[in-house]
């Protein structure tokens, strides 16, 4: 992209328990820098949060191949492809559509890791447990306690910051994304394997908070290592401090600046 181009569109996705409107302070700096900016939501999604929660049903088994296919549809086939920014399942999203060649570029924020992944620290499988505690979850919405959500996304928040963000933005997720995740590698046809040598596909960075208990640090930096063995253009960025919450939190604009960053010294 130089200053004599319009700027490729920019499309954001939210991942699980988030709904698409917490984008909306990304939306208005996007913008801002002249980006058009959009942040649709997952199949299932109603417009709002509330709508959302009272109709948690709608996202029911709605799972990543499902998800991706969403996001292909929306997509389309521009003249000009977007660049895709996406956190935690959003991520993993993000990163399968950029390998089908349907973006320029993507950031991947905290991504859910892709087949291929064999770290699995305990504070992820804490994180997950609420979903995966329960073999039933994997057909039915699983919606967080505050606290719960205080451990897996606001660790790094003071309690009351943390209560705020999951009663601001909070919503059911499907439960089957969890498991596909956690079964990827006893799986032959994962719906999470993305390809990682893929020569032709546009520029990545992974990002990740050293404080997160989702997908922890050790996760992305595995993912990142499995992208560096392939041609591709991938960069890795750390966030020092930060847990899941970073893309919500007070310190959001921190982020958002480092992906505009990256955007600025890429060529699209």
């Amino acid at each position: 992209m130089t200053s004599a181009t319009k700027p490729n569109p920019v499309v954001f996705i939210h991942g699980l328990w988030i709904h698409s409107t917490a984008w909306q302070p990304w939306l208005e700096l996007f913008e801002s820098r002249g980006y058009a900016a959009s942040a649709p939501g997952w199949p299932g999604d109603a417009p709002t949060v509330a709508e959302t929660r009272e109709h948690a049903d709608a996202l029911n088994d709605v799972g990543i191949e499902q998800m991706v296919d969403h996001y292909t549809d929306l997509i389309g086939s521009p003249g000009t492809k977007p660049i895709l920014v996406g956190h935690s399942l959003g991520g993993l999203i993000a990163q399968e559509l950029l390998a089908n060649g349907l973006a320029a570029a993507a950031v991947a924020i905290e991504p859910a890791p892709i087949k291929g992944v064999k770290a699995l620290p305990l504070a992820q499988l804490r994180s997950a447990f609420p979903v995966l505690g329960n073999p039933a979850n994997k057909h039915r919405t699983v919606s967080l306690t505050a606290k719960q959500f205080h451990y897996a996304f606001g660790n790094t928040l003071s309690e009351e910051e943390s209560h705020a963000l999951h009663t601001e933005w909070t919503i059911p997720a499907p439960g089957r994304p969890l498991f596909e995740d956690a079964g990827a590698n006893f799986s032959r046809r994962s719906p999470t394997k993305v390809d990682t040598h893929n020569a032709e596909r546009g520029p990545l960075l992974l990002t990740s908070g050293t404080e997160d208990h989702t997908v922890p640090l050790k996760v992305t930096k595995e993912v990142f290592g499995m992208y560096s063995k392939g041609p591709a253009d991938t960069d890795f960025h750390v966030f020092e401090g930060r847990g899941h919450s970073l893309t919500i939190d007070t310190g959001w604009k921190d982020v958002a600046d480092v992906a505009l960053d990256w955007f600025a010294a890429k060529q699209f």
